[in-house]
């Protein structure tokens, strides 16, 4: 007996969607990670097809266009919501802002998980959920436990490396899933990294992201800090730079973000286009307030966290220009906390 030709067109709808990634969340670091998803996924395969989705429809828009002027050849689609998005592409890559914007797109009615609810039975478990977004560990395992249910595969991968390794294709990505939604997802995140590292169950990867920028939110402060002492004490920003670098103080908000224009001759920190460019000092606020409020449900101490979560919040408040700046930025905060006219 010979296939209906609805069944050949059902069975075409799903080799194509097999075929198809769709991105949703085109910020700074969004658009970054897509750009070099979708090339290297064209590159690998000229019959890929892609779908683009966000909450400022122009963006989306704008997005395509880009991509479309320099790679004329790709299939590329505009949709309005996540939950067409879904229907389309069988792998869907979201980077968002925070646990709300997740929970809009994954749980809404118009979201990702209600979708999966109305396919037929086989569908969910050819579809692959990556989430990219540095959000609230709980609510991010309920999210997974909800894709589960409906059995597609949902990994949590947030990234580290920020807005230039987005754009280079050098990000580090901390997953946390099953090892057969983590094995699913590897090829599809060395698209747009070059580590990606299994840290455990779901809630996992972020638990780690959450910690690392415990740290880096600390150190950014204590190298602004530092920075602002040594000029007062006469020293060169490129010299006093140099010495932290390769001393026992180095670390990645020196060598590569110092806050000081200058500092660093051989790089171009955001500093030098007046802290335009880099990794928000909003969002290092919100992941601040995300490690002290996980650590206060768990009893673990952050003395230093808390300080510095209070330090960003104070930053915003006098000097809310600073909120889309680069969270290194805080330096210009403390320099007029002090008065110093140095630059």
């Amino acid at each position: 007996m010979k296939p209906t030709l609805r069944v050949l067109q059902a069975l075409d709808r799903c080799t194509m969607r097999a075929k198809t990634t769709a991105f949703i969340g085109l910020g700074r670091m969004g658009s970054e990670m897509a750009h070099n998803l979708f090339l290297n996924k064209l590159s690998e395969s000229p019959h890929s097809g892609f779908v683009v989705c966000d909450a400022i429809p122009a963006s989306a828009v704008s997005f395509r266009h880009n991509f479309l002027s320099r790679f004329p050849e790709a299939h590329i689609e505009v949709v309005d919501t996540p939950g067409q998005a879904v229907r389309i592409a069988g792998t869907v890559v979201t980077m968002l802002p925070s646990s709300p914007e997740v929970n809009t797109v994954y749980t809404e009615p118009s979201g990702i998980i209600p979708a999966l609810r109305s396919f037929s039975a086989n569908i969910p478990q050819q579809t692959l959920l990556i989430d990219s977004t540095t959000l609230d560990v709980d609510v991010a395992r309920r999210i997974a436990s909800a894709a589960e249910e409906s059995k597609a595969l949902m990994i949590d991968a947030p990234v580290s490396g920020g807005v230039a390794g987005a754009k280079a294709g050098t990000l580090s990505f901390l997953v946390g899933g099953t090892e057969a939604a983590f094995q699913k997802a590897e090829p599809i995140l060395t698209h747009m990294g070059k580590r990606i590292i299994y840290c455990g169950s779901s809630g996992a990867g972020l638990s780690a992201k959450i910690c690392n920028n415990l740290v880096l939110g600390v150190q950014q402060i204590v190298v602004a800090e530092a920075m602002l002492l040594g000029q007062a004490l006469g020293l060169d920003p490129g010299v006093l730079a140099g010495v932290i670098n390769s001393s026992t103080g180095a670390c990645w908000a020196s060598s590569v973000n110092n806050p000081v224009p200058s500092s660093l001759p051989d790089k171009s920190p955001p500093c030098e286009r007046d802290y335009e460019g880099g990794f928000a000092t909003t969002l290092m606020l919100k992941d601040m307030r995300l490690a002290t409020d996980i650590a206060s449900a768990r009893s673990s101490p952050l003395p230093l966290g808390q300080a510095a979560r209070d330090l960003y919040a104070h930053a915003l408040k006098v000097s809310p220009e600073l909120a889309r700046k680069d969270f290194s930025s805080v330096y210009r905060y403390l320099k007029d906390l002090g008065g110093d006219g140095q630059d």
